[in-house]
């Protein structure tokens, strides 16, 4: 996709230390806007920013995960490495500018909250519904869930799994669609499955899904879940389904309810009973989802990047002009 007055270079190489170095002396842009949060980057992003303050050049820091999903004490000592470069910062949450001033004694004045835009994949329009179902092997008569994304402990896959047993007891016409890499052994997972007899119910697509092909498990599913454990910011899986406009079921943790209008659809982490029983009075009222789908719908048109792109420029013109104790 091209737009105007936009120029893309790629010559920064992750491999390469002395192309970390080259651009952040020469390019020649008015101040650095780096996206922070994978612990493997770090090297890349110090030197950048550190390049950017030698040259006197203000540093803006996305802090997608304040506190990390793992709870590393390593990533905690990075990042307070890190921030020592930044001169102002954006998180998605209120939750997260808490724990940015806690946890690293940022200023409340050098923190602007602007929530995540809706994730809308354009590679997606080639196949309706009917035509993606058929890829992933569910009828139409079946109702498909969802669990999309890297597998990860928090993600309450194990919560899911109990719940979707559950379900299958009242509603046996139901699939579950599990895709996305795995950051963790899948032994845990499959014993489970084996030991609720749930196997036969499942679809499993155990790799990386690239964004081209994320967008058929989104249009092919009834409604999409988010069981977390334990969450700190909004979530990139939530942001596509409202982009799709999918009925969504989350738990109550960090900035998850965000995307959801009604608490009805929000249950505590870990709770396998409750989840169950919310999914299946969801799925047994087409009205529910048909709610939740103008829901998602409108959640992402108050999350459209035309309003984040005002508040991003915002904080840009007042961080350029050196002007102090504003906020968006």
């Amino acid at each position: 996709m091209e737009y105007d007055h936009l120029t893309i270079r790629t010559r920064l190489k992750w491999y390469n230390p002395l192309t970390w170095l080259i651009e952040g002396m020469t390019a020649t842009g008015d101040m650095l806007h780096a996206q922070w949060w994978s612990l493997p980057l770090a090297p890349i992003y110090m030197t950048l920013c550190m390049c950017f303050k030698l040259r006197k050049k203000p540093v803006v820091l996305t802090v997608h995960n304040v506190m990390p999903h793992e709870r590393s004490r390593l990533y905690k000592t990075v990042s307070a490495v890190l921030f020592r470069f930044g001169n102002h910062f954006i998180v998605h949450t209120e939750r997260n500018r808490q724990q940015l001033m806690a946890q690293y004694g940022v200023s409340p004045q050098r923190i602007s909250v602007i929530a995540h835009g809706p994730l809308e994949f354009f590679t997606a329009a080639d196949k309706d519904r009917k035509a993606f179902r058929q890829e992933l092997g569910v009828s139409e008569n079946e109702k498909m869930l969802l669990c999309w994304g890297a597998i990860r402990p928090y993600k309450g896959l194990d919560t899911m799994l109990i719940a979707f047993a559950k379900i299958l007891e009242r509603l046996p016409n139901t699939r579950l669609v599990i895709a996305g890499k795995c950051w963790e052994s899948w032994s845990r997972y499959q014993s489970l499955i084996d030991q609720l007899h749930i196997g036969e119910r499942l679809i499993l697509y155990l790799r990386y899904v690239p964004a081209g092909e994320a967008a058929g498990y989104f249009v092919a599913a009834d409604l999409v879940l988010l069981p977390y454990h334990h969450f700190d910011s909004q979530s990139g899986v939530g942001a596509a389904a409202v982009a799709f406009k999918k009925p969504l079921i989350v738990s109550d943790t960090g900035g998850l309810p965000d995307f959801v209008r009604n608490r009805r659809w929000v249950v505590p982490p870990g709770n396998s009973d409750v989840l169950a029983d919310v999914i299946t009075d969801c799925l047994s009222d087409g009205r529910c989802l048909d709610a939740m789908a103008q829901d998602s719908a409108d959640i992402a048109a108050d999350l459209s990047w035309s309003g984040i792109v005002k508040k991003t420029n915002f904080v840009y013109r007042h961080l350029m002009r050196g002007e102090a104790g504003w906020d968006i």
